[in-house]
C-alpha cells in the first residue's frame, strides 16, 4: 500500500510538470537547452566508447600488425573527424549562434555588374544552406532591371544558421571580365553579406506602432497578376532608427508586412547588441574592430581564377565549387581565429 508521503510527493511532482507545460515559453527554453546539451552528450559519449575501442585495437596491431594497423589507423582517422565536428560546435557558442539567420544582400555600386554578382552570391549561400539541409524562405527579391538583383532576403532555417552566416558579413568584391560590357571589359564588382538572428515575438524588443511607418506598394518582377496588380508588397520604416525594411514575395499583404516586421526585430535586436559590444569593449580599452562593411573577400575570374578570404588568409583556386556553395572551409577558419 502507498504511503501517504508517497502520494503526497507524487501528487506534488505531477502538478509541478502541469505547470511547467501551462508556460508555454519557459517550457520551450528548457526543451531547447536540453536538447543542446544532448547534442553535446551524445557525440561526448561515443568518442569516449570509441576511444575505449581504439586503446583495444592498438593493442591487437602491436601484437598482429597488418590489418588491425590498418584498422586501427581507419578508426583513428574518424576519432579526428568527429573531434573537428565538435571543435567547430565549440565555436559557435556564441549568445545567438543557435538560431535561424535573416540574410540580405545587396550590390555596390556598378550597375548591372554588381546586381549580377549580387544575384550570384544569392544562389551561392542558397546552394551552401542546401549541402547543409537548411530550410530556406525567401523574403524579399527584387530583380535588376536588365539582370540580377537590387536586392535579397531570405530566412535561414536550422541549427546554428546565423552561427555560420555571421563569419560572411561584410563586403564581398567580384574581379571579372564582365558579360555586360560590349567591349568585353575587366569589372570590378561589390555586393554586401548581412546576417541577423531571427528573434521570437516574445524577445525584449519594443516596436511601438508610433514609431512605425507603413507603406504599401505594387510588388515589382516575376508573380503573376494578382502579384502585380494588387498592392500587397509592404515597406516599413522604423523611425527612431532609420531602419527601412521591405518585402514583396508572398501574395498576401499580411504575410509580406509578418515578414518585414520580422527582419525589423531582427535588426533592432542586432543593433542593440552592438551598441553593448561596443560599449564592453570601450569600458575594457579595446581597439574597435572594424567589421560591418569592410571588404572580406575576393572572387577573381580573370586574369587568373581565386577565391581569397583577406581576413583568414585562406585561398582557393577551384572558383567554380566555391561558387557552387562549397565555403565551409572559409567559414570554420574565421571561426577559429575570432574564437
Amino acid at each position: 500500500m502507498v504511503s501517504k508521503r508517497k502520494r503526497k510527493a507524487a501528487l506534488e511532482e505531477a502538478t509541478a510538470i502541469s505547470d511547467f507545460w501551462q508556460d508555454a515559453e519557459r517550457a520551450k527554453a528548457v526543451m531547447d537547452e536540453l536538447g543542446s546539451l544532448r547534442e553535446w552528450l551524445g557525440p561526448l559519449s561515443g568518442l569516449r566508447d570509441e576511444g575505449e575501442d581504439l586503446s583495444a585495437l592498438i593493442e591487437m596491431a602491436d601484437e598482429e600488425g597488418g590489418e588491425a594497423e590498418e584498422e586501427a589507423w581507419h578508426h583513428i582517422q574518424g576519432i579526428e573527424g568527429r573531434l573537428r565536428e565538435l571543435e567547430l560546435r565549440k565555436m559557435l557558442s556564441g549568445k545567438d549562434d543557435e538560431k535561424n539567420a535573416i540574410v540580405s544582400i545587396h550590390p555596390g555600386a556598378g550597375g548591372t555588374d554588381s546586381q549580377d554578382w549580387a544575384q550570384m552570391l544569392v544562389r551561392m549561400y542558397l546552394a551552401w544552406a542546401e549541402r547543409r539541409q537548411y530550410e530556406v524562405e525567401m523574403m524579399d527579391l527584387q530583380s535588376g532591371d536588365e539582370a540580377g538583383v537590387k536586392s535579397a532576403t531570405f530566412l535561414l532555417k536550422g541549427h546554428y544558421a546565423f552561427g555560420h552566416m555571421r563569419a560572411e558579413i561584410g563586403v564581398h568584391r567580384l574581379v571579372r571580365l564582365s558579360p555586360f560590357d560590349a567591349a568585353h571589359r575587366r569589372h570590378t564588382s561589390f555586393a554586401s553579406v548581412a546576417a541577423y538572428p531571427e528573434v521570437a515575438e516574445t524577445a525584449d524588443i519594443e516596436i511601438r506602432d508610433s514609431d512605425v511607418e507603413l507603406e504599401f506598394f505594387r510588388a515589382s518582377g516575376p508573380g503573376g497578376q494578382h502579384v502585380n496588380k494588387s498592392s500587397t508588397a509592404v515597406r516599413i520604416r522604423h523611425v527612431p532608427s532609420g531602419i527601412v525594411v521591405s518585402c514583396q514575395n508572398e501574395r498576401s499583404q499580411f504575410r509580406n508586412r509578418e515578414n518585414a516586421m520580422k527582419v525589423l526585430r531582427a535588426r533592432l535586436y542586432a543593433m542593440r547588441e552592438e551598441e553593448l559590444r561596443k560599449k564592453q569593449q570601450a569600458e575594457q580599452g579595446e581597439k574597435m574592430e572594424i567589421a560591418w562593411g569592410s571588404q572580406i573577400r575576393s572572387y577573381v575570374l580573370h586574369p587568373y581564377r581565386m577565391v581569397k578570404d583577406l581576413r583568414t588568409s585562406v585561398e582557393r583556386s577551384d572558383v567554380d565549387r566555391v561558387l557552387d556553395g562549397d565555403i565551409d572551409e572559409f567559414i570554420e577558419a574565421y571561426l577559429k581565429q575570432t574564437e
